[in-house]
This record gives structure tokens, sequence and C-alpha cells, in this order.
């Protein structure tokens, strides 16, 4: 990593634990800086950060190494009070370093506008960035959004969107656009940088830096941040809420939409009007999602057949119910439980 400050990098580090998993074949060391902004959330930071430490230690190698810099060399304070020391300045990242902007509950204004400019810089000389909890307002403000990928916690996604009318973040814990990294923050900060572990050194060693973390490894990212309920309790909707808490009732024996509709008071017209607006999919969507989710917490916790599985969510056969899987998580039923061990 080449820095254009004097600030010399810190060494990789290497835990002591009492596990390892040896990697056959190391790479160079790849190389992640976190810019710590104002109020930046310490759990979301945390949890991008400490899957790299894990799987040092699990080679015990220095497969990642970590710079950590603020706007100015300075301590920056967390979201929760407590301030972190960092390694240096903005300016002393590396022109093609991979850039991870952690902000918190101040997204839209805890970067200056000198930081913007710089962001924008490191961008232009070949650097690539990422967005953890609120990190990607700040890219947003660089310009460095635009026709991409990309997400937010699901907080303060309503504020981007009015400032940011243009750009649609999703819903995802995770998303990976080629080399621009955002997440959620929070365990989803843990899942995105799992993701980068597997891509670099295999599935079975990202699931084992996962087992360690105690984090149930999701690759994909597909996971909305905010479960199905607490979204139609945040509506403040009474009939949105009745239709996905029926959805909840009946996962093993489904509803049809016009029985759902009927039990709220609403035609199935006003039904999926209402769920576009406030959910942003179909019940239809949003239902067979609600099983796949009971299905996929199956498989991990139970040694219950495919088939019977299929059968406890609603599915009238295990192709059907693998085919949604699939589409879904990235992988069959099979392979799923396989990760399992």
């Amino acid at each position: 990593m080449t820095a254009r400050g004097n600030a010399k990098p810190p060494e990789p580090v290497i835990p002591d634990g009492a596990f390892s998993f040896p990697v056959e074949t190391l790479r160079e060391t790849r190389w992640f800086s976190f810019l710590l902004l104002d109020g930046f959330t310490l759990l979301a930071f945390s949890s991008a950060l400490d899957p790299l430490r894990i799987a040092n230690q699990l080679a015990q190698a220095p497969l990642y190494g970590w710079h950590v810099v603020s706007e100015d060399g300075a301590p920056v304070p967390s979201s929760s009070g407590l301030s972190m020391q960092v390694h240096g300045t903005l300016a002393d990242v590396g022109d093609t370093a991979h850039l991870f902007v952690c902000a918190g509950n101040k997204g839209l204004e805890a970067a200056s506008d000198q930081t913007v400019a710089e962001l924008r810089r490191h961008a232009r000389f070949g650097g690539t960035t990422g967005g953890i909890c609120t990190g990607a307002a700040t890219l947003a403000r660089a310009g460095l959004l635009k026709g991409k990928r990309f997400t937010l916690h699901w907080e303060n996604q309503p504020g981007f969107v009015e400032a940011f009318p243009d750009l649609t973040p999703t819903r995802n814990r995770f998303e990976a656009d080629g080399a621009l990294l955002t997440c959620g923050g929070g365990s989803a900060a843990a899942e995105m940088m799992i993701s980068v572990i597997a891509q670099d050194y295999g599935t079975e060693f990202a699931i084992l830096v996962a087992d360690m973390c105690l984090n149930d490894p999701d690759l994909s990212g597909r996971r909305d941040q905010r479960s199905s309920i607490a979204t139609a309790v945040d509506s403040r909707n009474p009939k949105l809420l009745q239709v996905v808490q029926g959805m909840y009732k009946h996962i093993e024996n489904p509803l049809t939409l016009e029985e759902l509709a009927e039990n709220a008071g609403v035609s199935r017209r006003q039904m999926e009007r209402l769920f576009r607006k406030m959910m942003g999919e179909p019940p239809a969507t949003l239902y067979r999602n609600i099983r796949l989710e009971r299905g996929r917490a199956l498989l991990m916790e139970t040694d219950l057949s495919v088939m019977e599985i299929a059968i406890a969510v609603g599915f009238n056969s295990a192709n059907i119910f693998t085919r949604h899987f699939k589409a879904r998580y990235g992988e069959t039923p099979y392979g799923a439980r396989g990760r399992r061990g």
C-alpha cells in the first residue's frame, strides 16, 4: 500500500488463537482503509474490521491489513460517545487503496466539503470506495453512486432519498457492485466482509470466519435489513399490519391473496397498492419470502428433510421450494444444509 502522506502504514495484525486453519495459497496482503467520520457507528465499524482480524488469526498469516484514518488525524467520537484512535489522516490513504467511509446518524453532513472532494480525487486516481452504515451518503455527495447498486442503514434511507432523488438504495443488508461495497451497518458489515473473504479464499474458509464471529453466514446480501413485520409496524397502517400478521400466522397452509385482503377488510386491489407503496413489493412476493425465510431457519436448526421443510412452509413440492430458495439466496437448500456441516 502506498501513501501520499508521510505516515507509515501499520503492520498487519496476526493474533494468536486456540484454533487455526492454514490457507494453502497465500496472496499479497489485501489492504482496506477506513475513514471514520464524526458520530460513526462503532458496532458497524468493528463488525467490518473483526472478520479481517479473525481471517489473519485463523490463517496465521497477513491475509488482510487495515489502515484507520480520520479527516485530520485526531481521534474520532463515535455515536456511543467513545472516541477511536486512528493511524493517520485521509491524506495518508494510498491512491489505489479500497477506502470505506464509516458514518452514523450524521451521514449526510458528517464529512466536510474538503473530504468529499478528496474522495472524488481518490476515485479519479484509481482508488475504490465503500460505505458502512450511512457512509454511502458521503459517497453520494462525491458523485460516486450514479448508476450503482448500493445500500445504507434503513433508518436513514428516507432522508437520503429526499436529498438524492435520483439515487435509490436497496433494502438489502449489503451490496457489492463491482468494487463498490456498501452495507446497512451492524452485523451486515460483518456479512459484507465475510463475502469478500469468500471471494479471496473460498467459501469454506469464509464460513469458518463467520463461525468465529458467531454469525449466521449469508454471503448473498439478499436478506432485507428489516423484518417485514417491523416495516409494517413502522408504516402505522393497521390494514397493512393485519395482512403481514396473517402471512406469519399462515405459513404451512398459506392463505390466498383474496383471503388475506378479506381478513384485513380491504380489496385485493387496495392491498396490492398498499404493499407497493409501503413495502416496495407486491404481497405475493413478500409472502413467499416470509415462507422462504422460515424454511431457511428450519434448514439450519433442524434435521428435517428438504421435502418436509418445503411442506412445512407451504410449498407443494421440494422442486418448487428449491427453485425459489435458490433464486432468493443464491444456493439450493441442499447447499445451505451442507454448509451447516
